[in-house]
């Protein structure tokens, strides 16, 4: 064994082989289900992805189509029965054979010289003590120490996976480590699990490990939740537990939970492994996802060095972890040094320094982005957490201020990961003094002065001075310039900026007041780029009614709605003078866009530069409106709530809003119907009370299908 392992890998599968043309029902789904595995383990196993998701989908829809046509070839090791099946009423418990015991914590460099000193003297050796003024001396620690294997600790949920004959039976949570609960349905939709191992398994083996989330998709996950209006989750680890613990696997198949091994339970048909780091290659070997982030080391000297060498590079990995794992490697010598009360004495983990702290809010102030959106940030008293004092916290939006009651005066515990923005995760409700102050929305715009909307459904407020905001200036400014608007050639980010910074350009307007002295005048702008760029912006004073509204840059308005808008109104001071049921009978607006454009236009500033424009030249040729036939569901306000059997919430939205529908995020005696899905709450429950109509995921379905069919010709 070497001094150091920095984690093996098991090759790549091999590709399943060419099929005959003439090949079975029976071979074609081997063959399909070693592909898609064979691209799964490359994809969450590896990280190294061989096909594009679309060769991967079609794969997958082959198969799902031959196991429907021939249900007796469908086996539950198939990749198509991992999207979840029925939801469970509860979980079962599960007893576990060999018992899912805890760590025993070491916080000080003092705890980590301790711990290998006293596993030296339980195997009769000698522990090489570290120098007192240098815990992180690099001398060579001598033959006699003990060797250790060194892991991280993951924020995430602890796992026992058992496998028979190489097939996944069962999964269940650690629970008091002596039972937990059953989530094999669960566990079965996360695709960096293996349903079949690779290659020759033992007859039993009891895999533990943790199930986590990686940042990125946890990220992704609260932007899809806070865009839907659902819940957000405080960190990866709660959104892991949380995600795990759905009664419904459906709902788990979409989250986005990836697995590391890490131990051993049970295991029958082998023989035990003579160390740590071979186990953890062996799990490798079969296809399990291992960390590679590992490494075998000897002594105390060793451990620390390891665990400086993690800290520092803590905050740049794509994961949540609390500290590191040492377990003496030699599984003779675990057995030898045994367990004390409920955990072991072979192991330790090297906890981190919290990343979350306590301070009070000293107030609460609003942030406007290049996007115009309004951020209310806490301003804190400050604190030292996460290696850095921080005196500002994201509050993210109005409702996460809401939903987490967050008043000016109050305690509140804080996190911050890495270089991710420090953010108020909870308020300490006991400590809340007489007069705290609750936050009120500025409904003006602190930089400009337009007004701040909330569309409804978004969770976002925005400053609607998107052409005259300073914060918003240097976004709509490249917006306008762009090809697919006016098409400025020349007029590139990095010239912009300086247009900007340097106060010569305010609106887009400014732009056509442009000379070429004033040009040529900026960094790294000789004459005759100055001169190309006038041309430029002269050339596009010349354009279409289409890209001209583009241009603009009104929220929810993109290329295929400008065209709409354009056709429908064939005059920009017909579009100008429309109200949003006007907006309405524009194809493929909905009361979403229809409020985001009637919003812009009602702030007279950007009415005032889009008459400069004109006024610079800008023109573009009209024609008469067209019209259109009502939408069905014109004047229908319904409300979605829970989770649908096959549609999300954002396809279900877009159905019934391209029918002509008002999706509404709360019940009222105004609401026309309610769509309710699994575990739907309080929406349901306020709709019953009013007697407001309850559809089914079919039922809405049902209501767009008579109200299409109805629809004028």
């Amino acid at each position: 064994m070497t001094a150091k392992n920095e984690g093996a890998r098991a090759p790549a599968p091999a590709p399943a082989g060419a099929l005959p043309a003439d090949a079975s029902p029976a071979e074609r789904v081997q063959w399909l289900r070693a592909e898609l595995d064979r691209h799964s383990y490359q994809y969450y196993v590896l990280d190294a992805p061989t096909i594009p998701d679309a060769d991967y989908d079609a794969l997958f829809s082959e198969l799902q189509a031959l196991e429907t046509e021939h249900p007796d070839l469908l086996t539950d090791d198939s990749p198509t029965q991992r999207v979840g099946g029925a939801p469970l009423a509860a979980f079962d418990t599960v007893r576990h054979r060999v018992p899912m015991l805890s760590l025993n914590n070491g916080f000080e460099d003092e705890d980590v010289v301790n711990f290998d000193r006293r596993c030296a003297q339980g195997l009769g050796r000698t522990a090489v003590a570290a120098p007192a003024d240098d815990l992180f001396s690099a001398a060579e620690a001598d033959d006699n120490g003990v060797e250790y294997s060194c892991e991280l600790k993951f924020d995430g949920l602890a796992m026992s996976l058992r496998y028979e004959d190489g097939r996944l039976v069962q999964a269940a949570t650690r629970g008091d480590g002596e039972t937990g609960e059953d989530v094999t349905a669960n566990v079965r939709t996360i695709k960096a699990i293996p349903l079949k191992l690779r290659g020759k398994a033992p007859a039993v083996l009891e895999v533990r490990g943790e199930v986590f989330m990686y940042r990125a998709d946890f990220d992704k996950l609260n932007a899809r939740q806070a865009e839907a209006g659902e819940k957000t989750f405080v960190n990866p680890r709660n959104a892991a537990a949380g995600s795990l613990r759905q009664l419904d696997p459906r709902i788990t198949a979409r989250r986005p939970l990836s697995f590391f091994a890490y131990g051993l339970g049970e295991l029958e048909g082998a023989e035990r492994p003579p160390t740590h780091a071979v186990m953890l290659d062996g799990f490798a070997a079969l296809g399990l996802p291992v960390c590679d982030e590992r490494r075998v080391v000897k002594g105390a000297q060793g451990l620390l060095s390891f665990h400086r060498d993690i800290g520092a590079r803590r905050d740049q990995l794509p994961y949540d972890i609390d500290g590191v794992v040492y377990k003496v490697n030699a599984i003779p010598e675990q057995e030898q040094l045994g367990f004390v009360s409920r955990a072991p004495r072979f192991a330790l983990a090297h906890k981190f320094p919290a990343q979350e702290m306590t301070t009070t809010v000293e107030d609460i102030e609003v942030q406007v982005g290049r996007t115009g959106a309004i951020t209310p940030v806490a301003r804190l008293a400050p604190v030292f957490v996460g290696g850095v004092t921080v005196t500002n916290a994201t509050l993210h939006n109005e409702d996460e201020i809401r939903r987490k009651d967050v008043h000016v005066g109050d305690t509140v515990i804080v996190r911050r990961a890495g270089d991710v923005i420090p953010e108020v995760v909870a308020v300490v409700l006991e400590r809340r003094p007489a007069d705290a102050r609750a936050f009120v929305m500025p409904t003006a715009c602190p930089v400009c002065g337009s007004h701040v909307e909330k569309l409804e459904g978004e969770a976002v407020a925005r400053c609607t001075g998107g052409l005259i905001c300073a914060a918003q200036r240097k976004q709509a400014l490249i917006h306008f310039a762009q090809r697919r608007a006016m098409d400025i050639d020349g007029l590139g980010d990095k010239i912009v900026e300086q247009l900007v910074d340097m106060g010569v350009v305010r609106t887009p307007a400014d732009l056509y007041k442009l000379g070429v002295a004033k040009l040529a005048a900026l960094d790294r702008m000789a004459d005759k780029s100055a001169t190309n760029l006038v041309a430029a912006i002269d050339k596009s004073r010349s354009t279409t009614l289409n890209r001209f509204i583009f241009a603009l840059g009104i929220r929810h308005v993109g290329e295929a709605t400008a065209k709409d808008l354009a056709k429908h109104f064939g005059k920009l001071d017909n579009l100008l003078a429309a109200d949003e049921a006007a907006l309405l009978e524009v194809n493929d607006v909905g009361p979403v866009v229809a409020q985001s454009i009637a919003g812009f236009l009602a702030e007279s500033h950007n009415v005032e530069v889009i008459e400069q424009l004109r006024a610079a030249g800008v023109h573009w040729p009209e024609s008469e409106p067209t019209a259109r036939a009502p939408l069905p569901l014109a004047g229908k306000t319904i409300v979605l709530t829970g989770t649908l059997p096959t549609l999300s919430r954002e396809d279900a939205k877009e159905k019934l809003e391209a029918a002509g529908a008002k999706v509404a995020g709360s019940v009222s005696k105004k609401t026309d119907y309610v769509v309710a899905g699994a575990e739907a709450g309080s929406k349901l429950e306020k709709a019953q009370a009013l007697g407001v109509p309850v559809l089914d995921e079919d039922g809405m379905l049902k209501l767009l299908a008579d109200a299409g069919e109805g629809e004028p010709q």
